[in-house]
């Protein structure tokens, strides 16, 4: 077969190839042009309301980040858009677009049983045939609903709208002050409407399943509620969440968009917060630490007896791991440039070995102290104190060069619940290693020290009550004294366990571990201070005097 020439000009089989692909591609370009034109005048009114495709071409261009598009006329739109679905001249059975997806159904109001929809992420609304079981995502609209609708009409209008959010500004509210605060499960909102009349104080409630694979997540179930003026925001009044194994029911007594929202724990505005007490906590605690180095150089240099006891050597090692501690955690949450490289891996290594120094001179500070008051007799150890820097200041070089060369330490990620960061720090980023070496080798000093200081706890009370008809009213030196060796074995650190519990506890682990310094200079200068020495309430503390595990 022959082409016959257009308007005069011969066609032959060389240009017949060229000819066809430009017709091919002039389709794709019309449409590249149309994309552009959309991104050019950023969801212009005319654009924004010209068909749904390019509300949802609009929406996309928000999600990437478009620096004109506004949030509020997105968010205005599909709301708006809701409405007119409902009524009884909207053409469309079905709406499938890139970000929204809706089914559009006319139900008689004389219904006789529930009705179900499924809301599959990616995928329009489907009406299930009764049985809710058969989609683990689904809307349940009680027979109720339409029972108490008044209406002339037979049958009305019902609509679920499926709207994907993605990461942009729109429909992320500002429900703790800031942007990306929280997180809408697997960016995904529900609309529903029924009737064209809004629909509030339901009897027996809308009630929406998602289905999720987040664990360990604080969810909750909201709704979008539009401000006048301002951007929408969400809330939770009217709805409950029922939380269950990889899902969560969301029962709510009126319609309008809902969503399931992962709101973390930590979130980055408690983030903050908590570095500025970390922060002052640490600062004072370094402060205090000095003191109690420099306190130490004075008694040693004015007590003669001072000299020969290990005790206050010990607790000034501890001292000197600690404000070598809080120094470069204070570096590495200050420091401003970027956090990669080798320089990173050095500050993390850094950082990890002042953090195991300081746990094992806790640990040190525990067998003393079972030398002192469990084992009591005189035990002597030749080069006691140098055999203890050894190890105190030794092994935990050991446990960092085994890091190090595993390639272990680099940039460490903090991230809350949503999966945003909040946090990043020069540390350890191998998850294996930072359990192994952290976790783990502070759960060993911890436990260890945990049971010498139960041990004394015991014997210190058992003490008194054998003695309760000659020493009335002491049991609180014995709580004080307590309370001073907690500090020195790490008990504040201990509190790391119930952080899980909630912010009361990861607030009161931060402000009780930051201060460490201070509680650990106040046991100093009560148990070593001369003026206060032959009133000692701690019969640990005389032991401390009247006892030393070497002889220098």
């Amino acid at each position: 077969m022959r082409l016959k020439p257009v308007m005069g000009e011969s066609v032959n089989q060389h240009t017949l190839g060229p000819r066809l692909l430009w017709l091919l591609l002039l389709p794709q370009m019309d449409f590249m042009r149309t994309v552009a034109l959309e991104e050019d005048k950023f969801c212009s009114e005319e654009i924004l309301y010209a068909t749904t495709y390019a509300a949802s071409q609009c929406f996309l261009s928000c999600n990437r980040g478009s620096p004109k598009c506004n949030p509020k006329k997105i968010e205005r739109y599909w709301i708006k858009k809701l409405d007119e679905l409902t009524k009884e001249n909207s053409p469309l059975p079905v709406l499938n677009e890139d970000t929204v997806k809706a089914i559009i159904q006319d139900v008689p109001l004389n219904t006789s049983e529930d009705l179900f929809f499924s809301i599959s992420p990616s995928q329009v609304p489907v009406k299930l045939p009764g049985n809710e079981m058969e989609a683990s995502d689904r809307v349940h609209l009680p027979r109720s609903l339409f029972e108490n609708l008044k209406s002339n009409m037979s049958s009305t209008r019902v609509i679920i709208m499926i709207i994907n959010i993605g990461e942009g500004e729109p429909f992320k509210g500002s429900a703790t002050g800031q942007k990306f605060s929280s997180s809408v499960l697997d960016s995904r909102m529900v609309g529903i409407r029924v009737g064209t009349k809004p629909i509030k104080t339901l009897v027996d409630p809308v009630r929406i399943t998602f289905s999720h694979k987040q664990k360990d997540q604080k969810l909750q179930c909201v709704f979008w509620e539009d401000n006048e003026g301002t951007t929408g925001d969400w809330k939770s009044t009217g709805c409950s969440t029922e939380q269950r194994t990889n899902q969560t029911i969301c029962s709510c007594d009126h319609l309008t968009f809902f969503a399931l929202l992962l709101k973390p724990v930590i979130d980055a505005n408690t983030v903050k917060t908590l570095i500025r007490i970390s922060l002052a906590g640490c600062g004072a605690s370094m402060i205090f630490l000095f003191f109690t180095i420099i306190l130490y150089f004075i008694l040693r240099f004015t007590s003669h007896r001072f000299k020969s006891e290990d005790a206050p050597k010990i607790h000034v090692a501890l001292s000197i791991s600690l404000v070598l501690l809080n120094l470069t955690f204070i570096i590495n949450l200050r420091h401003n440039s970027p956090k990669q490289g080798v320089s990173c891996r050095v500050e993390g290594g850094i950082f990890h070995y002042f953090l195991l120094c300081s746990f094992t001179w806790m640990g040190i500070e525990a067998f003393h102290l079972y030398l002192l008051a469990i084992k009591i007799f005189n035990t002597y150890i030749s080069h006691y104190f140098l055999k203890l820097c050894l190890v105190g200041w030794g092994l935990p070089i050991l446990v960092v060069f085994i890091t190090g060369i595993t390639g272990s330490y680099g940039l460490y990620v903090i991230k809350d619940g949503a999966d945003h960061d909040t946090l990043e720090l020069c540390w350890i980023e191998n998850r294996t290693a930072l359990h192994i070496t952290v976790h783990g080798y502070f759960i060993v000093i911890f436990l260890f020290g945990g049971i010498i200081l139960s041990l004394v706890a015991w014997k210190i009370f058992h003490h008194r009550v054998s003695k309760a008809g000659k020493e009335q009213g002491q049991s609180w030196k014995g709580l004080v004294t307590v309370l001073g060796l907690s500090c020195l074995v790490g008990a504040t650190w201990g509190l790391v366990f119930l952080t899980p519990i909630g912010l009361s506890a990861i607030y009161a682990f931060t402000i009780l571990n930051s201060l460490q310094g201070v509680f650990m200079f106040s046991w100093f200068a009560i148990l070593f201070y001369p003026n206060v020495t032959a009133d000692s309430s701690s019969s640990t503390a005389k032991t401390n005097h009247s006892n030393s595990a070497s002889r220098e």
